[in-house]
């Protein structure tokens, strides 16, 4: 699930140049005039948002229709490679939209990742067996890769940097609604009509935005972001090494599966490949949070990684240490679509700019205290209520943060650049996601959390374990507080990939 945020931070006296945040060739001019639903970007702002509505009302639809999915077609044993083929063939679609981009602009790839995405959820709505449904989650998992990456580029060439964290804001705004009908539509839809509906009938809303996007994306945002340069050759280096960031992903999601020592092999083997292909793939001081861009990139790591890691078993704790049904327990998030997007509007405002980097620490703090809080439920004495008023104030930090770092990537990335240093910033998100994931997977069956599992339906005392759950949620604190001192080396020189 990804929101954006981003903005203007004065260069340090070591800052090597003025190269950061200008806007491509077609871009407009960076003035102080217009908005992002003046008549120059209308059309764009209109189409380049409601293909982000559809990616967010099929990331919040699918989930709830997937489980019985899998048991129609007799899979739930192959249950998390659903999820699993997705994000790893979108690490290698998001470093080849780099590279798509920045040589002939982002029109090609959005529109080839578009295609794929609705190809891949034809393909699984209307699979016979589950090994197909899984293709169909591969293919579209290409698609989104290409698209998130595309959408980037574009935002950096056809909008003025003053108007880039308005845009942002309306990216993060569009999950609020299907944050919150996605699941209850997808439901009824599932119940009424089956889950086939849910994966067919999304490509159809494609073609509204495609057609009404395509036109503005090819007068402001096509083409290399320097004409007169000569087209840079495909950098195969990058390739391979996304292949191996891939293979190295699926290798170790597939190792976290089971707690037997034979399930090390491949998660030794996933490790091995993940360490020199994430080294290879994202700035040089990354790992050591360098100033300037290699900082941005990690923190969006950090801060996608921690929370998502930690909100992943938020309902499940709900549902078995407290008693409320399951969809009381999504509905106790759903505050979190609302304060996220209030967090990324308040960083599009032109007051905070000045204040930027103490913004993104503030929303690092909301994060860590957030993850830290939500456990207390484990007391019974906590009402219930504590966990979405936490979570509603972590989202709000959230909103902050990510919409930041996408803007800031922006200003520190040099027009050409744009397109690969998207692609590591989303790398950086997706990356950390299935690390902490897997990290937080094995402290949490390791502690008993596999028992947890009977408990569903039943009253919180059965069968459950709450040193399972904070041995995923405190951690998880702990790694969002890293991120609040990694927020104060944002400000410092351009960096590149």
């Amino acid at each position: 699930m990804s929101a954006l945020e981003r903005r203007d931070v004065e260069a340090d006296t070591d800052t090597a140049g003025d190269v950061a945040g200008r806007p491509g060739p077609r871009a407009v001019a960076d003035d102080t005039k217009g908005s992002v639903l003046d008549p120059a970007h209308r059309a764009l702002s209109i189409g380049i948002v409601s293909v982000v509505l559809l990616i967010a009302f099929e990331a919040t639809a699918v989930g709830t229709a997937m489980p019985v999915a899998a048991r129609e077609l007799n899979g739930v044993s192959l249950y998390a490679f659903a999820f699993s083929a997705y994000f790893t063939t979108s690490l290698f679609a998001m470093v080849l939209a780099g590279q798509w981009s920045d040589r002939r602009g982002p029109l090609a790839p959005l529109t080839a990742g578009i295609s794929a995405f609705a190809a891949g959820l034809l393909l699984s709505g209307t699979a016979g067996a589950m090994w197909l449904f899984i293709l169909g989650r591969a293919v579209q998992g290409l698609g989104g890769g290409l698209v998130i990456v595309a959408l980037y580029v574009i935002v950096g060439r056809a909008y003025a940097e003053h108007l880039r964290p308005a845009i942002m804001a309306a990216f993060a705004a569009s999950w609020v609604v299907p944050s919150v009908v996605g699941p209850l539509a997808a439901g009824t839809v599932t119940e009424h009509l089956g889950w086939r509906w849910v994966f067919v009938g999304i490509p159809v809303l494609v073609v509204f935005p495609l057609a009404l996007a395509l036109p503005a994306i090819r007068r402001t945002a096509s083409g290399p972001a320097e004409p007169d340069a000569p087209v840079a050759p495909w950098d195969r280096r990058r390739i391979r090494l996304a292949l191996g960031l891939s293979a190295g992903a699926a290798l170790l999601q597939y190792g976290g599966q089971e707690l037997r020592w034979l399930s090390l092999l491949p998660a030794v083997a996933g490790a091995a490949l993940l360490v020199p292909t994430a080294r290879g793939l994202l700035p040089r001081g990354t790992w050591r949070a360098a100033r300037g861009l290699p900082s941005v990139i990690l923190l969006r790591g950090i801060a996608a990684g921690a929370f998502i890691a930690a909100e992943s078993f938020v309902p499940l704790m709900l549902v078995t240490q407290r008693g409320l049904s399951p969809t009381l327990a999504g509905l106790s998030l759903a505050l979190g679509g609302l304060t996220w997007a209030l967090g990324s509007w308040i960083q599009a405002r032109p007051w905070t700019e000045p204040y930027r980097e103490r913004l993104v620490v503030l929303g690092m703090v909301l994060v860590a205290l957030a993850i830290a809080v939500a456990p207390s439920v484990l007391i019974t004495a906590v009402p219930v209520w504590v966990v979405a008023a936490a979570w509603g104030v972590g989202c709000l930090g959230m909103g902050a943060v990510i919409s930041s770092t996408s803007v800031l990537l922006m200003k520190l990335s040099a027009p050409a650049e744009v397109g690969a240093n998207s692609a590591a910033l989303q790398i950086s998100d997706g990356l950390s996601n299935v690390l902490l994931l897997a990290a937080g997977g094995a402290a949490f069956a390791a502690l008993g959390g596999g028992a947890v599992g009977h408990a569903v339906g039943s009253h919180a005392s059965t069968g459950s374990h709450p040193a399972a759950f904070a041995a995923v949620f405190l951690p998880m604190a702990a790694v969002a507080a890293v991120g609040a001192w990694v927020a104060t080396r944002l400000h410092g020189a351009p960096g590149r990939v």
